[in-house]
């Protein structure tokens, strides 16, 4: 009968398979070792308002210390806003060392 599978035939593709298999290397896989884009906004968000809120802090206290309510809140909440800003840089800075260094690797 012409339609029996012919059983050599099949071993021997079986074989050729595994071979095929072995050779392949393991596909690689990111999970676990990033963080997604929202978590990132997030953090940089979060490190923004906090050095606002802290430089506002600072600068409130030592208002009310020295009794001269505008001029420190405003020259500390500037100063919290760069330390912000430096902070968020900073952070992208990293996050894209690790980036290229990730590609680096995926290519070699």
């Amino acid at each position: 009968m012409s339609s029996d599978p012919d059983p050599d035939r099949l071993r021997a593709l079986e074989e050729r398979l595994k071979k095929v298999k072995g050779q392949e290397p393991p596909p690689k896989t990111n999970t676990g070792k990033g963080f997604s884009q929202g978590e990132v906004a997030w953090r940089m968000v979060i490190e923004l308002v906090t050095g606002m809120l802290l430089g506002t802090a600072i600068g409130y206290g030592l208002d009310v210390l020295f009794g001269t309510l505008p001029v420190f809140l405003v020259i500390f909440s500037l100063f919290g806003f760069a330390a912000g800003v430096r902070t968020m840089l900073g952070s992208a800075r990293e996050l894209e060392r690790k980036a290229v260094e990730a590609a680096k690797d995926e290519r070699d």
